[in-house]
């Protein structure tokens, strides 16, 4: 790699790594507001942050709502997709515009769309509002994902299952869904994330009883420079960081075992040709 591109995107590594080498320390202040460098160090803000009820509950409702919103994401995102990708109808450049259209509105606009639609429909300051408005911001990258994945299938394994008599449902289930299982789980990730992160339109339809934790981020530092704020921050980041390693072990696991596999193999090779 050219040393110039090699040290441009160590640069950028940094620059966006470097937020987290100052809320990190600030997690573990002594410090009643927020403060960096820190004066002390305590485990008071983790403390707070697992063990108060206006944390813990929007936790929790972020946990439920990022479920449910992988949920009808993938139920939408799935058929949507597969008629995207293998059917050819009327209005199809525009349905495709449609799903698109999350990403080019901006949130904001959304949000105030949501808030005054579910208010008619009784559906703000529900479980089932948030997660129909997120499912819908993260319905344009689920599907991107999938059609992509399905641009690249091959169908003729489709055709082998059902001449051997396989029904289409079958088909998806013992021959599509494996093969497609980790865009589908990529898709249900980011959906997740998007959903887990979004905090423009929760603060709009969530309200109080269903507040996620990314609205209680933001109440925390409008009202008052509350330093469990870092606490969840940092959290938040060891969870992500959490989930690539857990996403990321079995490839670097089956990597291993494949060099370690080569070498033996040869050398088995080398020894019965030499014995031969």
């Amino acid at each position: 790699m050219n040393p110039f591109v090699r040290a441009l995107a160590l640069l950028i590594a940094f620059f966006v790594a470097a937020p987290m080498f100052i809320v990190i320390p600030m997690s573990f202040s002594s410090a009643a507001s927020l403060t960096f460098p820190p004066p002390g160090y305590t485990l008071a803000n983790y403390i707070n942050f697992f063990s108060d009820p206006n944390w813990t509950e929007p936790l929790i409702n972020s946990v439920i709502i990022g479920l449910g919103t992988v949920l009808v994401t993938l139920c939408l995102a799935i058929p949507a997709s597969f008629a995207l990708v293998r059917h050819i109808f009327l209005g199809r450049e525009l349905f495709n515009l449609l799903i698109m259209l999350p990403m080019i509105v901006p949130t904001i606009v959304m949000a105030l769309g949501y808030y005054m639609y579910f208010g008619q429909l009784r559906l703000v300051q529900s479980y089932l509002g948030v997660i129909l408005a997120h499912s819908c911001i993260a319905m344009p990258m689920a599907t991107l994902i999938l059609t992509a994945a399905l641009k690249g299938f091959d169908r003729s394994v489709e055709r082998a299952a059902m001449n051997l008599g396989a029904s289409p449902f079958t088909t998806f289930r013992l021959v599509t869904f494996p093969i497609l299982r980790p865009a589908f789980t990529v898709a249900g990730l980011f959906a997740f994330i998007a959903s887990f992160d979004e905090a423009v339109i929760a603060l709009f339809i969530s309200g109080r009883d269903r507040a996620t934790l990314p609205r209680q981020m933001f109440n925390a530092v409008r009202q008052e420079a509350d330093p469990t704020i870092s606490a969840a921050s940092s959290f938040l980041f060891l969870l992500v960081l959490a989930g690539v390693c857990v996403w990321l072990a079995p490839q670097f696991v089956r990597r291993r075992s494949g060099t370690t596999r080569q070498p033996l193999e040869n050398g088995a090779t080398n020894t019965a040709a030499a014995a031969s």
